[in-house]
């Protein structure tokens, strides 16, 4: 007995129409870019699948065509969307928390219901006009929108990025930063309590960062005292704590300790009460990492009693940039004892005040 004769697309003029062995159809293009595309779906009918072919070619006649796997994303609302792209990117736990709650109470805010392919330069630039909160989360979240919508051009879901408004990422003033002078930080060491007069001597000759600080261990010093490893980092968000490698990739590092600040080093080594190798060098109760406000707290405490009440517990960074450059370190070896990745960072931060 016969077999069933195959069934074959018919000739057109463009485009192509198969049945399936569901009884259904499946329509098919080459499209300007050479590459067939499907429909994202099949058809009851030939005549579906023949409307859904001049749609498309219509498109190209008009020069509106885009690849029809994107027709799903453009019907996507925004907050779908950055949903999704940011369930595809790998930020540091802090980072995507940040990114979520930006999304959460600003983005969405405003612009989540609409679908990605109606957000407009008017649209975008309404939204940043109403938007209220201080300079720099918004210009954050500017920038977090305007990355979300150059993936979207990426995708080919629009056709441009509405977010063009000039220097909206820019956080305004920038706050001048004046690091402590060698006898201006021994002030600020010495009105510190004494648990925490290292993590100050770390941080302001060293340049480390608070969090790397935080997740030190007995193991991360070298014999005496003369280099301090950095291999984790400690943040705290929405009320959680979280461990993980440092901010950048260049973060994991070996910074050499100054020679005159190691007995003091040595000194808080030999006031721990653990011995343990991973014990950690500045534990909050329980043994556990030191919440952000026990370190926090007593820095503006001291800050303010020698006459700093600007300063900042990261400016301390600028400080052992400053000090290392002053002491003669090259552009490569201040990124490397700081942990960055770009040089365009790293030259921003010694300042040229004099150090006495």
């Amino acid at each position: 007995m016969a077999g069933k004769p195959r069934k074959t697309a018919k000739r057109r003029s463009w485009g192509s129409v198969f049945e399936l062995k569901s009884g259904r159809f499946r329509a098919t293009y080459v499209g300007p870019d050479l590459v067939r595309y499907a429909a994202p779906h099949t058809f009851a009918a030939t005549i579906d699948a023949d409307g859904w072919l001049s749609s498309e070619r219509r498109k190209i006649d008009l020069e509106t065509w885009r690849p029809p796997g994107s027709e799903d994303q453009r019907g996507m609302t925004l907050e779908k969307y950055a949903e999704r792209w940011l369930t595809q990117r790998t930020p540091k736990p802090r980072t995507r928390q940040l990114y979520a709650d930006l999304l959460r109470l600003r983005i969405n805010h405003g612009l989540g219901e609409l679908p990605v392919a109606r957000i407009t330069p008017a649209a975008v630039r309404a939204w940043h006009a109403e938007l209220e909160t201080e300079p720099t989360r918004k210009a954050h979240a500017y920038a977090l929108l305007h990355a979300i919508l150059r993936t979207a051009v990426e995708d080919e879901v629009i056709p441009s990025n509405p977010c063009v408004i000039r220097k909206a990422m820019q956080t305004g003033s920038t706050r001048e930063i004046e690091p402590l002078s060698p006898d201006e930080l021994q002030a600020l060491v010495w009105e510190m309590p004494k648990s925490l007069r290292a993590a100050v001597l770390l941080m302001g000759w060293c340049g480390l960062r608070v969090g790397e600080v935080k997740a030190l261990m007995r193991r991360n010093i070298g014999p005496d005292a003369e280099w301090v490893r950095v291999e984790r980092a400690v943040s705290h968000r929405s009320g959680q704590t979280m461990v993980d490698t440092p901010k950048t990739r260049a973060g994991t590092r070996t910074v050499a300790v100054p020679p005159h600040i190691r007995p003091a080093i040595l000194a808080h080594l030999a006031d721990l009460d653990d011995d343990d190798p991973y014990a950690l060098l500045f534990p909050g109760a329980a043994g556990s990492f030191i919440p952000d406000w026990d370190i926090r707290r007593p820095f503006k405490l001291a800050a303010d009693r020698i006459d700093k009440p600007s300063l900042r517990i990261h400016d301390l960074r600028h400080t052992g940039a400053t000090l290392a450059a002053h002491a003669g370190a090259t552009t490569k070896e201040l990124m490397g004892r700081l942990g960055y990745v770009e040089i365009d960072t790293c030259r921003h931060e010694p300042s040229p005040r004099l150090i006495g």
